[in-house]
């Protein structure tokens, strides 16, 4: 039994050889060009990358801080990047101090040939132009001028003359949109009296009494925003004006903040609002790579996929309004099916799958006629155990023709090959060409005692 389990572990160890000797060549060149198309493709990315989200406690950095959770669950971290704001984000995609940003639409010149390397993974969210207002300081200003009563509302932008109004950071961008503003309501900027706080900072000075105006364009998520909805004696502007303004500025749109949507019980606000506002993209570069693009798009359909303040489930992220080009994997994220194996692989199989896929089926196609020169290699292996033992089989029977050996010298080195051959393993596919080898040895043997007989008689 020993010695069947050897001759058993001995054939599987020779099979498993020759079919690697066989293999190699094919499977060599298979893992040569696969290792020189993964070098040329790069297809896993970095695993760091840099997100620009704007000034601290902004909707920005909430939503940088989703972001980088969303990430790492596949392995990527997300550095933040503060800036102070879009405008300062869109710069540091020039610069090359970002991969990605959140750049609001009307920030900077768009078209320009400055961002012709970047591209949008997707419109993200609306950010409304908040225009919170002290009205006592309105009505006071309204009274001394034209003895109008204590309630005037801020319902339009010619009501800010004379008013001390805060118009944010000026890489927020706000500035230049207050001041384009402005001008289209037929005030030049020194009409009013202007700040440049950050919003923090403003919205003290707004509670204080110290400002009239605090100017805010930004996501309703953000903490400013929030605290000052609630607050008492703070009001924010209706602007039945917006259809015009967002036909003069075409980055702008017209949302409503809906009756009861800040408190349902306290009814806040206690009308419905109307506002202008921006879209936010996610921004990067063409030469951010392909796979954090995906992630970041893929990312973005979870966080801006639901209803907000203005818009419903699934109006958000969307290509629609995008100033710049959109990426295709934000096209596909956001307008596509995501591949099935994207459910069942981990990210860096199935974007090492999605990215090399192409190569992979060109190397089946490669493969397949070559790998029919591998059963022929095998069974060469194989039968050549055999047949390489016939050389000394023909030796021996040209001395036995030749009569130049010693027949008992002959018969010794029969014995020996048919030792050799009694250990000589092969599949039983090929066992009829090892008995073979063994008849054929036993032949020679009795035609050279044969013969030896032969000569004796004669000598007799």
């Amino acid at each position: 039994m020993t010695r069947q389990i050897k001759q058993a572990l001995l054939l599987v160890l020779l099979s498993l050889r020759d079919m690697l000797a066989s293999a190699g060549p094919v499977l060599l060149l298979a893992l040569s060009l696969l290792a020189g198309t993964y070098w040329w493709l790069d297809p896993q990315p970095p695993r760091t990358v840099t997100l620009a989200t704007g000034p601290a406690g902004s909707a920005y950095a909430e939503f940088g801080q989703r972001y980088a959770q969303a990430l790492a669950r596949d392995g990527i971290q997300v550095k933040l990047l503060p800036t102070d704001g879009p405008v300062g984000n869109l710069q540091a995609l020039r610069e090359r101090r970002a991969d990605v940003a959140f750049v609001r639409g009307g920030s900077g010149n768009m078209g320009e040939r400055a961002n012709a390397d970047i591209m949008s993974l997707g419109a993200l969210f609306y950010e409304p132009l908040w225009l919170f207002y002290r009205p006592a300081a309105l009505n006071g200003a309204a009274s001394n001028n034209k003895g109008a009563s204590q309630d005037t509302p801020l319902t339009s932008l010619t009501q800010l003359r004379g008013l001390r109004v805060n118009m944010d950071q000026p890489g927020s961008g706000v500035p230049d949109l207050m001041r384009r503003l402005l001008e289209a309501n037929g005030l030049t900027p020194d009409a009013v009296t202007a700040s440049e706080m950050d919003p923090d900072a403003a919205a003290q000075a707004l509670q204080a009494g110290q400002l009239d105006v605090l100017v805010l364009v930004t996501a309703p998520e953000s903490p400013v925003v929030q605290r000052l909805l609630k607050q008492p004696g703070i009001a924010l502007a209706d602007l039945p004006q917006a259809d015009a303004l967002s036909r003069r500025l075409p980055f702008l749109q017209t949302v409503t903040l809906p009756r009861g949507m800040v408190d349902l019980a306290s009814e806040l606000p206690p009308q419905s609002i109307g506002l202008l506002a921006a879209t936010t993209a996610l921004l990067t570069r063409e030469d951010t790579h392909p796979a954090l693009r995906q992630l970041f798009a893929q990312s973005a359909q979870r966080i801006h996929g639901g209803a907000g303040w203005f818009n419903g489930v699934r109006d958000f992220p969307n290509t629609r309004t995008s100033e710049l080009p959109v990426s295709p994997e934000g096209d596909r994220a956001i307008n596509g099916t995501p591949p099935f194996y994207q459910r069942y692989l981990p990210f860096w199989a199935s974007n090492l799958l999605e990215r090399m896929w192409l190569v992979i089926g060109g190397l089946i196609v490669l493969l397949l006629p070559l790998s029919r020169v591998v059963p022929p290699l095998y069974t060469y292996r194989v039968r050549q155990r055999v047949f390489r033992w016939y050389a000394r089989l023909q030796q021996v029977e040209a001395h036995m023709e030749d009569g130049d050996a010693d027949p008992t010298g002959l018969l010794n080195e029969l014995d020996e090959l048919d030792r050799v051959a009694a250990q000589i393993t092969v599949p039983l596919a090929h066992a009829d060409e090892l008995y073979a080898l063994r008849n054929n040895i036993e032949r020679t043997r009795r035609r050279l005692l044969g013969r030896a007989g032969g000569r004796m008689a004669d000598a007799a």
